[in-house]
């Protein structure tokens, strides 16, 4: 495991008393304390020199990491064979300071023992996990069961990290979900340590796009093809929403770029339900035969209509 040179992280001699090592420490607890300080490695910093005082401020816990300096040489520590950590360092290290996040080389070193004489770590929760779950916007209208597969990493014991675990549940999507919400299952994460809690499963969902409709919020866009004699003269045309079919009247003299708008066939939320908006575009036939090209003729010797007249 790497080796921790506490005097270094305090910036000491081997040497130094007791209260250089306070000085030294609060010195540099107040630079770089997470709630003031600017520095970009402010947090891992005060961890570190933390964790040095701890071990430096005890007469105990520092002879015997004293005796143990010379088994870390070239930033790694290994132990001499036999060796055990003092009775006394060990349960004055286990008696106030377990809970916090010390690294391996004091768990190691300082952590406290069981009656089997192992050394306990301390107790640290497992990290929380996000993993993206698809929805098609059919299912956002009500609440439904969703059977998720995932892997976590495996447990880290004794410094090695063991197998990946995979996992399958069945959680609860709620109605009225949208993208980019993060729904929590808790317990479901990654193992802790030393005994610590498992972390959270984070459920992060993303809207699937839809062959037909578009998002606008909580509201819903299709594009209603018409055919300029629909568009014309009106109509009655069958148009799609998330629940099925509907039947829907076009006005006469619809433009294309026109809204029509249907009353809560959007999406549903906790304020209630979107609305659906067609989208109106006059589609032209691709093809037209001799009598049908006659007919548009009369029309526009008919209409005398100039649909550019405002650039003039």
């Amino acid at each position: 495991m790497d080796f921790k040179d506490y005097y270094a992280a305090l910036g000491v001699d081997p040497s130094a008393d007791v209260k250089t090592i306070k000085t030294a420490y609060r010195r540099l607890a107040r630079k770089y304390h997470p709630d003031v300080s600017t520095e970009s490695n402010a947090e891992s910093k005060f961890k570190e020199i933390a964790e040095a005082y701890e071990v430096l401020k005890d007469s105990a816990r520092r002879a015997e990491y004293d005796d143990l300096r010379k088994y870390g040489q070239g930033g790694r520590f290994e132990a001499p064979p036999g060796w055990q950590p003092s009775g006394r360092a060990g349960a004055e290290a286990s008696g106030g300071f377990q809970q916090r996040d010390y690294s391996d080389f004091f768990e190691s070193v300082f952590g406290g023992q069981s009656s089997g004489g192992q050394r306990a770590r301390a107790a640290r929760r497992g990290q929380d996990v996000e993993i993206e779950v698809p929805i098609f916007l059919e299912e956002t209208l009500e609440e439904h069961q969703r059977t998720i597969s995932y892997q976590l990493p495996g447990a880290v014991e004794r410094g090695r990290q063991g197998p990946p675990v995979s996992k399958t549940l069945k959680v609860k999507v709620p109605a009225g979900v949208s993208d980019g919400d993060r729904i929590r299952v808790k317990g479901q994460g990654p193992a802790g340590s030393g005994g610590g809690a498992n972390g959270d499963l984070y459920l992060v969902i993303r809207i699937a796009p839809h062959p037909l409709f578009d998002l606008d919020g909580n509201n819903l866009l299709v594009t209603l093809p018409l055919a300029p004699w629909e568009a014309a003269l009106g109509a009655k045309v069958t148009v799609p929403t998330l629940t099925g079919k509907i039947t829907l009247t076009v006005p006469p003299n619809s433009q294309t770029g026109q809204q029509l708008r249907i009353k809560g066939k959007g999406l549903v939320n906790k304020q209630g339900s979107g609305d659906l908006y067609a989208l109106i575009k006059v589609v032209m036939p691709q093809q037209a035969d001799e009598p049908a090209r006659e007919l548009w003729a009369q029309l526009a010797t008919h209409c005398a209509f100039n649909p550019r007249a405002e650039w003039e």
